[in-house]
This record gives structure tokens, sequence and C-alpha cells, in this order.
């Protein structure tokens, strides 16, 4: 995870742990972090009023994902509730670097998973090039 100061508060959303999200052993299978990750940026959008489908249809522009660096600490398994985060640590003028965690809730705490961080990138949709992140979109996020 970045050794950056976080620019935005750490935003929490909730999943709860289905058969789809595991592997023939019970345990969560490790891409479907990614898709916990991708849930929860979307949700840290929409809770500071930027709908992603709004964006293309306004602006022609989409974000995209450019990197992605995990680290897995302890599985999740099947019904588990979990914590996961999404906080802004970088945010440029075409990209912005996303700390993210997912935590297992347990009586004693919550218990961290999986971390990493996501970069992702504005690009124009129609040519799919990079493109600067419109303004209203960044004063958002600060």
């Amino acid at each position: 995870m970045s050794q950056l100061a976080p620019l935005s508060p750490e935003f929490v959303w909730p999943v709860r742990v289905y058969w789809e999200d595991t592997d023939a052993g019970g345990i969560v299978f490790y891409a479907n972090y990614l898709k916990f990750f991708e849930r929860a940026r979307t949700e840290w959008l929409r809770s500071r009023g930027i709908s992603q489908a709004r964006l293309r249809e306004t602006t022609g522009g989409i974000f995209v994902v450019s990197d992605t660096q995990l680290r897995y600490l302890s599985p999740a398994r099947l019904d588990d509730e979990l914590l996961v985060t999404a906080q802004a640590f970088e945010i440029g003028r075409a990209s912005l670097t996303i700390g993210q965690r997912a935590m297992r809730q347990t009586p004693d705490g919550p218990v961290l998973l999986c971390q990493g961080s996501i970069r992702i990138g504005w690009v124009d949709a129609a040519r799919h090039r990079p493109a600067r992140i419109p303004l209203t979109v960044l004063e958002a996020l600060t």
C-alpha cells in the first residue's frame, strides 16, 4: 500500500461473501478481491455525488484501471461479513491512486485480509485515449 498520506477520509462498504465468490475449497477466489474493491470504489464515487454512467453521458469520459498492486494476508470464507475500503492517496489531472483494504468483521474488531492500491486513469471513451479528469470530478474528490 502507498506510503503517501491519504487525501480523503476512508470510505467503508460492507460486503458479504457468497458461494459465487469462493473456490472449491470454500475460500474467496483471489481475483474476487478486485471485484470487491471495484464495488467499493464505485460506491465511494457515488457517495461523493459522482455517477460513472452519468459522467460518461455528460463528459464522454470514463475511469479505467491502469495498475493494481495487491497483498493477500488471510483468506475470507463463505458467509464472512467484510468491510471494504477506498481512500484517495494521489489525485492528478488524469489519474487517481486509491488505497483499498478488505477486512473481516469479527467480535474483536476487523481483521485485515487483503490490501492494495489501484490506479485509475481518465480516458475519452470514444477514442480510448488519456484525457484530463473534469474539474467538477476533481473538486468532488478533494
